[in-house]
């Protein structure tokens, strides 16, 4: 190839390339202008971020998740283990960052370990910020709702439904009736049908005296079926997920009602 060949193949670099540097630029506010959430997810979890998507699909709200290393046995023992790496996992989403609020992505994991030693482990990483769990959002937002008699349907084993129930119980809120799945691993409870759940909510839900319903575990897939339940039983549905989302909104400043999840998110 001739020389004059080559600088046609080479194009305009080869006269003279042009570099602009410091171009001008604003900053706007950012995706997350009106609700920074940051999400402690489990290692084995399936669904949690699956459902916040599907929920948070809101101008100016964003949220950033990190994980937690955590067996998929679910019991007392592998669920206590995880305060370990909990203010190492709230370390590392968006470091440096505002966030506005962080939520651990575990319900059973909150009562065994306690609200308290949760929330600390958290803020030893970021000082101050305001914090949820599924089961801290679950008892505000039934709250909220009034429910003051609930049905509660789980996956878990006896020992950890027994404790979840005096959780709530302790709180104020009756738990006349129950129903387990009563499944311990954690990946396949994530594929538990939308239809059994769905069965299962029912069949509790026509218990005498029941105000609403808590579907517990952040594996479950509810978040979609919240607003086709509730207009059928004509009582609130919530589940972990559905409720840490609203929740997570609700302490970061969002107080607009989003429409298609059911009762909670128009309160």
């Amino acid at each position: 190839m001739s020389k004059a060949a080559l600088r046609g193949a080479l194009g305009p670099a080869s006269t003279g390339a042009i570099s602009k540097t410091q171009m001008p630029f604003e900053l706007d506010r950012g995706i997350a202008h009106r609700a920074a959430i940051g999400v402690i997810v489990l290692a084995t979890d399936n669904t949690i971020e699956h459902e916040f998507r599907q929920i948070l699909r809101l101008d100016g709200v964003a949220f950033y998740e990190t994980r937690i290393r955590n067996a998929a046995q679910i019991n007392r023992e592998t669920l206590a283990e995880m305060e370990k790496g909990m203010a190492a996992a709230a370390d590392i989403i968006m470091p440096g960052a505002h966030l506005d609020v962080i939520g651990y992505g575990c319900t059973s994991g909150t009562v065994v370990i306690g609200e308290d030693k949760v929330f600390a482990r958290i803020r030893e990483a970021r000082p101050g910020v305001a914090c949820t769990t599924p089961i801290t959002a679950a008892i505000a937002g039934l709250n909220a709702l009034g429910a003051r008699r609930i049905a509660l349907l789980t996956p878990y084993v006896e020992e950890v439904n027994q404790m979840l129930r005096r959780f709530i119980e302790e709180r104020g809120i009756k738990v006349p009736v129950m129903g387990s799945f009563n499944h311990e691993n954690d990946h396949e409870v994530a594929r538990i049908s939308p239809a059994s759940i769905e069965r299962a909510v029912r069949e509790l839900a026509r218990e005498p005296g029941v105000e609403a319903v808590f579907v517990s575990c952040t594996s479950l897939r509810v978040a979609a079926l919240v607003e086709k339940l509730e207009a059928e039983l004509g009582i609130a549905v919530t589940s972990s997920n559905h409720a840490m989302a609203w929740h997570s909104l609700r302490l970061a400043g969002y107080a607009d009602p989003v429409a298609g999840f059911g009762r909670l998110f128009r309160i």
